[in-house]
């Protein structure tokens, strides 16, 4: 029987071998992490992520070819095949920090399977990591050895959270790049082999092992640049009087272009994009490619840009301040369907409003009031390292309450932020909302989900991102 193990237990590791498990009943796989808690999750009936069709899954293999374990050394020991899935954070301090990414986590696993392993083993990268890093996992490999061969493999992930699922099930691609050598080519095919159980084979992707690596890098900074791209737009929208959406829509009716990730928006979030980009600007550099560098850091710009935007535009319209002012937030995760705040929006838009003084009450389906409170307490980059890393949070924030429905959320509040696109905010009762807010009560949508026509007619203030300006919005200035 085949063993599988992959190190690291988090949203990449946990869901990618779930399916392998289902959909490879002849395979035995096995999810390692050194948190207990973490495993404990797995291990129960309340898992650490929340996936649309993952639950199910987890409990219809768990036990029988599905193993979720913190004895990390023996079931690395045992593996045939080793996905490694730890965290590689942004860089906080030394060399390259604020881009580069951090490969502690990375390094401290390759030492550790060189240490264990008794038997020839075929390494997967599947933590998004820097062009070469298999060059570097080889060298501790190789030097600690003991006659041992390792076979190193990329096959980085491409899944969506909220669809990762369905993607794993139906992916674009299947992508495994590895060294030319018999030996490396061997190891391309035993994975394949893995894939080949349920991906069509002219899914599968054999590339070489830069290849690989620089293709997740590249794919996300390309889907990051168009959200960069419509929000740029969005901008001269509302200063000409233009409708985002429209103009998006006649640009993705041409095939060139095609319609996905055209919606404007508060801005992208998540744990890839920023760090995936700030990455490639660091290579670039490191490459003497200062000109390519600043072309991609523009994406990130721009997605900073759009943030602060929309603070001003909140501040701005209510007569400059929102000091004292009662604003709810609608949705903190940074999309719908999935409790996952890495890099949402939400925090710089919070943390601009509570800078002027605002008090905040917070509603989301997913994420929980701890959850809220270590997000805003956090630097920059801090999320991005295991929880016992963390700094402790600090003292829970007056300024902010989190509530568990958003007609709590908006009682006797100013104005409300919708910054996630959960489908429950396009069929709340507004004019019941309406009725209970502080007048003039204001709606700032920054997902665009609300009808604005409808809002406007029950007496709502409205800001959509890139929509042409209300007209109390027109007389006031775009910035605080």
């Amino acid at each position: 029987m085949v063993k599988i193990c992959c190190i690291g237990a988090g949203y990449v590791g946990g869901p990618t071998m779930a399916v392998i498990a289902l959909k490879c009943p002849a395979i035995e796989v096995a999810v390692v992490d050194i948190s207990v808690s973490r495993i404990a999750a797995w291990n129960s009936d309340q898992l650490p992520i929340y996936e649309p069709g993952l639950e199910e899954i987890v409990k219809q293999c768990r036990g029988k070819n599905l193993f979720f374990s913190t004895a990390v050394e023996k079931h690395v020991a045992e593996a045939d095949i080793i996905f490694v899935s730890v965290n590689t954070p942004t860089k906080t301090r030394g060399l390259g920090a604020g881009k580069a990414a951090d490969l502690t986590y990375w390094e401290s696993a390759a030492r550790m399977i060189a240490d264990v392993s008794k038997s020839n083993k075929i390494v997967v990268e599947k933590s998004t990591v820097p062009v070469k890093t298999a060059e570097a996992i080889e060298k501790i490999l190789s030097h600690n050895s003991k006659g041992i061969e390792y076979q190193i493999l990329s096959n980085p992930e491409f899944l969506a959270e909220g669809t990762a699922i369905e993607d794993l099930f139906k992916p674009d691609r299947v992508l495994i790049g590895g060294r030319e050598t018999a030996g490396g080519q061997k190891a391309v095919q035993a994975l394949k082999q893995v894939y080949a159980n349920w991906v069509p084979e002219d899914r599968i992707i054999t590339t070489n092992l830069w290849s690989a690596e620089l293709s997740k890098l590249a794919a996300n900074a390309f889907l990051a640049q168009r959200i960069s791209s419509v929000n740029a737009m969005s901008a001269l929208c509302e200063a000409t009087g233009a409708d985002v959406s429209q103009v998006a829509h006649a640009v993705g009716k041409d095939t060139r272009i095609g319609p996905k990730f055209l919606n404007a928006s508060v801005g992208f979030g998540g744990s890839c994009f920023q760090k995936d980009i700030l990455n490639l600007v660091y290579i670039c550099e490191c490459n003497g490619l200062p000109e390519v560098a600043n072309y991609w850091k523009q994406v990130i710009k721009v997605n900073d840009y759009q943030k602060n935007r929309f603070v001003n535009r909140v501040v701005s319209s209510m007569f400059n301040t929102v000091s004292g002012k009662k604003i709810a937030i609608l949705g903190f995760a940074f999309k719908k369907d999935t409790g996952d705040t890495r890099e949402t929006p939400a925090i710089d838009v919070c943390k601009g409003l509570l800078g002027d003084k605002a008090q905040l009450s917070i509603y989301d389906l997913q994420v929980t009031e701890e959850q809220i409170q270590r997000d805003l307490s956090m630097n920059k980059f801090d999320w991005d390292h295991p929880i016992h890393l963390q700094p402790a949070s600090s003292i829970e924030m007056k300024q902010v309450s989190v509530v568990c429905d958003a007609y709590e959320a908006t009682k006797g509040a100013h104005g409300i932020c919708i910054l996630t696109e959960w489908d429950e905010f396009k069929t709340l009762d507004y004019k019941k909302i309406y009725d209970n807010m502080q007048k003039p009560a204001f709606v700032f949508d920054g997902r665009n989900v609300v009808n604005v026509g409808e809002l406007r007619k029950i007496g709502f203030i409205v800001y959509s991102i890139g929509k042409p300006l209300d007209s109390w919005l027109k007389d006031m200035p775009a910035v605080a």
